[in-house]
């Protein structure tokens, strides 16, 4: 197909620039000396206008008109009439938003990471609240530019979780509060049950970066196609299907930071190294949503990393890691500690019953942000108030364990936090269904085998890359849409038994 392939070329180079943003944006959170950090807001600013301005180009429209004209009859399911539709999709949002926009919003968001940076270092929120509130105020302006039915969240969730309305994540938040909320309560009285000491230990930063490089490898982290680095706050980042990198952070006296950290993000990585390799360099390639990316890292992470059979295979090692700390402390014991419920202050170290709580704060604040109803200056009072609220604590400070603790406002994130629930619904529909499909894959889990599980991701959801919308895909893998029953009968199955409720 001539024009589809003009389609795909004039693509490339802006693919390109995009890659090489991501190079800078990951050295920034890895590598890059402080010094470095006003010129490499300059230099992130130039290419995200340079792709903007080249994509959002009469000359993209034109092809794209002569690519969709050319697929006008093409079958749905094929790359070529999947390609035009994902990006018309994207040309219509990019489009409604002005190149001075995009390159300020580039530029703030930059500046932004150092000063929230420094501001969580010291737990001061007044010093990171005049730059959110210039964030805040460049997003709306961005929602008004993409244009929205209903509410102004709608225009941002859409970025990350396409055709997705925040009237729909309330109605799953709304479903899961019902059943979620007294099951916690019913735990949270029954927290003697669990005893947390063996993970609470002085755990060597050093053996448990060898100890997590292990896992991941023999889960199916190709290194020669990935790297591992530390960084403030764990994240996934490609450059190509072949070169998909991830970093975590260690703390010595929480041994599952770094260690469920470095299998969630290479859950993420898995997706992305996955796509088909036809899909190298085009717009197709990469996740479909975040949605269903976080479902990915999260089956890894909780279903898989977090399951008996998991630790049956890798717990032995682990022990010779750390003979002293867990020399004598049995299989039974580290898997119920390590799947322990507690009023955790940060959402990166909750557990998968209660992580839910996190979300929904995060999400009703952002709404409540967007459409006025909460002041920048009065964030932190209200953050801590949904604290108390849905965990029952109160932040002792405003830095890693507050209102400063994620990354994601100050690169101007906004809608991306619903994506991770949504990822938590979606990792069990799709663990069921592949289960219900190759029902040996615990057995071989048990074995040390992850190949069966990987086979089926690949070939039922990251081999299509972007090929189908999120709700698509979900249908067609599942034969439903998202829904949160198959997760809360997970939680009550696997955590009734922890607790022995």
């Amino acid at each position: 197909m001539e024009k589809v392939n003009q389609l795909k070329a004039h693509l490339s180079d802006i693919i390109h620039l995009r890659y090489a943003t991501s190079v800078l944006g990951w050295d920034q959170q890895t590598m890059m000396p402080p010094g470095g950090a006003s010129a490499r807001a300059e230099q992130l600013a130039t290419l995200s206008k340079l792709a903007h301005q080249m994509f959002v180009a009469d000359e993209t429209g034109k092809l794209l008109q002569d690519a969709a004209a050319e697929t006008a009859d093409a079958d749905y399911d094929s790359d070529a009439a999947a390609m035009v539709r994902v990006v018309q999709h994207d040309f219509d949002l990019a489009t409604r938003v002005p190149t001075d926009l995009v390159e300020e919003l580039a530029r703030t968001t930059s500046h932004a990471h150092e000063i929230w940076a420094k501001a969580r270092e010291a737990a001061d929120f007044a010093a990171f609240a005049p730059t959110l509130e210039k964030i805040i105020d460049l997003k709306r302006q961005e929602a008004e530019a993409l244009g929205y039915e209903d509410r102004i969240y709608d225009a941002l969730l859409d970025q990350y979780e396409p055709n997705m309305k925040t009237a729909d994540v309330e109605r799953l938040f709304n479903e899961l509060r019902e059943e979620l909320v007294p099951f916690v309560a019913q735990i949270f009285d029954n927290l003697d049950a669990v005893d947390t000491a063996p993970i609470k230990q002085n755990f060597d930063t050093e053996k448990q970066k060898a100890f997590g490089l292990k896992v991941i490898e023999q889960l199916g982290y190709d290194m020669k196609r990935g790297r591992q680095d530390p960084a403030v706050h764990p994240f996934t980042t490609s450059f190509s299907i072949n070169d998909v990198r991830i970093t975590t952070r260690y703390q010595e006296d929480w041994l599952p930071a770094s260690l469920f950290g470095s299998i969630h993000e290479a859950g993420h990585a898995f997706y992305e190294l996955g796509s088909d390799q036809s899909l190298e360099g085009t717009w197709l390639a990469g996740g479909t949503s975040l949605g269903v990316h976080e479902s990915q890292s999260r089956m890894w992470e909780n279903i898989v990393g977090r399951s008996r059979g998991f630790w049956k295979v890798f717990y032995p090692d682990l022990q010779a890691h750390y003979p002293q700390q867990l020399g004598s402390v049995s299989l039974e014991a580290f898997y119920k500690a390590i799947n322990m419920v507690y009023r955790s202050l940060v959402r990166v170290e909750a557990d998968e019953v209660t992580y839910n709580l996190h979300i929904m704060l995060r999400f009703e604040l952002e709404n409540d942000l967007l459409e006025g109803k909460v002041a920048v200056k009065d964030l932190r009072d209200a953050w801590n108030d949904k604290m108390q609220s849905y965990l029952g604590i109160t932040p002792p400070d405003d830095g890693k364990n507050g209102v400063l603790q994620d990354v994601h406002w100050s690169s101007g994130l906004m809608g991306y936090f619903p994506t991770y629930s949504l990822g938590n619904f979606l990792s069990v529909q799709y663990w069921d269904k592949a289960l219900q499909d190759v029902p040996s894959i615990p057995a071989e889990i048990e074995k040390g085998n992850f190949e069966p599980l990987m086979t089926w991701l690949v070939e039922n959801i990251h081999v299509y890359g972007r090929k189908y919308w999120p709700a698509e895909l979900t249908e067609r893998v599942t034969g439903e849409a998202i829904q949160v029953r198959s997760f809360m009968r997970y939680l009550k199955d696997k955590y009734t038994d922890v607790y022995g409720l």
